[in-house]
């Protein structure tokens, strides 16, 4: 189905037409009666017919709304002006809403890409652009987007880790505009069948489910206490290194091994330590010979 525009025309304009057929026909009738001519008369008839088939036909069209005209079953067009028509007659007129719409998907567990289960939801904001597809492909384009939303979000959750330390890698938490853009992409392909356009998607809910988050929490505070260590330790061997060359360069003074592993060792357990560290003075062997 692809819809298309239905005939119709100012309902204002078609009731002034209506009125003056209306009265040619009586006109007619009455002439017809003074001369005897059944003919007059049968085409007076006929024109209040007429007038009366275009009359039922009237529709009223609010703001963001529209109609569908379908003829004893076939689809003949759409009105989507708001106002006063008057369109063919015998016709049957579906309303249809152009607002734009919230879904809101209820609270899903799904497994990420590490196999965690986690608890997502999204809201989904959407309209009609094609009242043709929504009505007539699809059995009811409201429960289709709410089915097909539950399955889009289910599927970007499972292709996304809920948190990582890499920073390279997209997550779910730490990348949600990057997983809402997904997730309106897919989603407008799955819904473009329903007549529907995506016009914003973003998570609302995201968490680990209740049974494992104690667990995701220890595995987290793990995580960032192992990532802060090996970043101390990159910056403490870069100290390190500066203080050894700017030692040796400024003052002249060359360390033997020894006394490079030593100092070594000293500045990396001054530096990495988390507690305060207590200076020791080597003041040699004072012991009496």
């Amino acid at each position: 189905m692809k819809e298309k525009q239905a005939f119709h025309i100012n309902g204002y304009a078609g009731i002034v037409g209506l009125v003056i057929v209306v009265l040619g026909g009586l006109w007619l009738v009455l002439m017809g009666n003074t001369r005897d001519s059944i003919g007059m008369i049968l085409i007076g008839i006929l024109l209040w017919i007429v007038a009366a088939l275009f009359l039922s036909s009237l529709t009223i069209i609010g703001p963001n709304r529209a109609k569908a005209v379908l003829f004893f079953g076939k689809y003949l067009g759409t009105i989507k002006e708001n106002g006063l028509f008057i369109t063919t007659p015998l016709t049957r007129k579906i309303p249809v809403s152009l607002k734009v719409r919230n879904f809101n998907s209820s609270l899903l567990k799904v497994n990420d890409s590490d196999g965690n289960p986690v608890e997502i939801s999204a809201v989904v904001v959407f309209r009609v652009v094609d009242t043709a597809k929504a009505l007539f492909d699809v059995d009811y384009y409201l429960d289709f987007v709410e089915i097909q939303s539950e399955t889009a979000i289910r599927h970007i959750a499972t292709q996304y880790p809920y948190d990582t330390f890499n920073d390279d890698d997209l997550t779910l938490r730490g990348n949600t505009t990057e997983v809402s853009e997904e997730l309106a992409k897919e989603l407008q392909e799955r819904l473009a069948m329903a007549g529907v356009e995506v016009i914003e998607t973003r998570l609302n809910h995201l968490a680990y489910a209740t049974e494992i988050a104690n667990a995701m929490l220890q595995r987290q505070q793990a995580k960032a206490i192992l990532s802060a260590r090996q970043t101390i330790v990159e910056g403490a061997v870069t100290m390190t290194q500066m203080a050894l060359e700017q030692i040796e360069n400024g003052q002249d003074i060359h360390f033997t091994d020894d006394r490079k592993v030593q100092l070594i060792n000293n500045l990396l357990v001054s530096i990495i330590t988390d507690k305060g560290t207590q200076p020791v003075i080597n003041t040699g062997d004072l012991s009496e010979k």
